[in-house]
C-alpha cells in the first residue's frame, strides 16, 4: 500500500487542481498577503516571493515525499489563474485519513471555488486513494470556512477548545495572536453521495510521473 500521494491533476467543470509550480510564485505571494488569510493561518507576515518560492520548491515537495500530505494549486480552467490552494496534512496511511484545508484568493471569493475544489479532492481521496475519512478544522469565528464544510456535506463532530491561534491587527499596524476554538468536521465516503451534481461532477484525474 502506498504511503505517499502521487503528483496529480484533478479537473472539474471550472477548475484544475495541480502541483504548485515556480510560475505560481508572484500570484501565491500576492494571495497569501491578504488580510483574511493572514488572520486565519500561520503563514509568514509579510509573505514574500522568497517565502512563496521556498514553499513551492522545498516545503510542498518534502511534505509529499515524506507522506505527510499534498499541496495543490487551484486554478481557473479557462484563464489558468491561481484562485487558491488545497492542502492535505496530518495524513495517516494506516487509518486512511487526512486533514483538508483550503485558501481562496480575495478576488475569487463568493464563486464557490473552495467548495468545488474541496469536494473534488475528497472524491479523489475516497475513490482513487481509498481513503475512509477526511477531517477539516475551522476556527470558531471563521464562518466562511464553516459554510464550505457544510456545503460539501461535512458533519460537525465537536469543538477543540482554545486549540486555534488566530491573528488580529494591532493599533500600530502589526499583528497579535488571539486564542479561539477549532470546530472539527469529518467527511466520509457516504457523506458526499448526495452532494450537488455540479459539485460532484469532477472532470477526471491526470497523474504526473515526476513533478518537483
Amino acid at each position: 500500500m502506498t504511503s505517499t500521494f502521487p503528483s496529480i491533476s484533478i479537473s472539474t467543470e471550472r477548475l484544475v487542481l495541480r502541483p504548485l509550480d515556480t510560475d505560481d510564485v508572484p500570484a501565491l505571494a500576492e494571495m497569501m498577503n491578504d488580510e483574511q488569510i493572514a488572520a486565519w493561518t500561520d503563514v509568514p507576515r509579510p509573505f514574500t516571493e522568497q517565502s512563496a518560492r521556498t514553499w513551492i520548491t522545498e516545503y510542498a515537495p518534502a511534505e509529499r515525499t515524506a507522506g505527510h500530505g499534498l499541496d495543490l494549486a487551484v486554478t481557473e480552467f479557462l484563464t489558468q489563474r491561481l484562485v487558491g490552494l488545497i492542502q492535505l496534512t496530518n495524513t495517516d496511511w494506516h487509518v486512511r485519513s487526512t486533514e483538508l484545508s483550503y485558501i481562496v484568493a480575495p478576488w475569487a471569493r463568493g464563486e464557490g471555488y473552495a467548495s468545488e475544489a474541496a469536494l473534488a479532492t475528497a472524491q479523489w481521496l475516497f475513490g482513487d486513494q481509498k481513503f475512509e475519512r477526511v477531517e477539516l478544522r475551522t476556527a470558531a469565528d471563521n464562518t466562511a470556512s464553516q459554510q464550505v464544510a457544510q456545503k460539501i456535506g461535512c458533519i460537525s463532530e465537536g469543538v477543540l477548545r482554545n486549540a486555534c491561534i488566530a491573528h488580529v491587527r494591532t493599533d500600530d499596524g502589526g499583528w497579535s495572536d488571539v486564542r479561539t476554538d477549532f470546530i472539527v468536521w469529518s467527511l466520509l465516503p457516504e457523506d458526499i453521495e448526495g452532494a450537488d451534481g455540479h459539485l460532484a461532477d469532477t472532470g477526471g484525474f491526470t497523474q504526473y510521473p515526476d513533478w518537483n
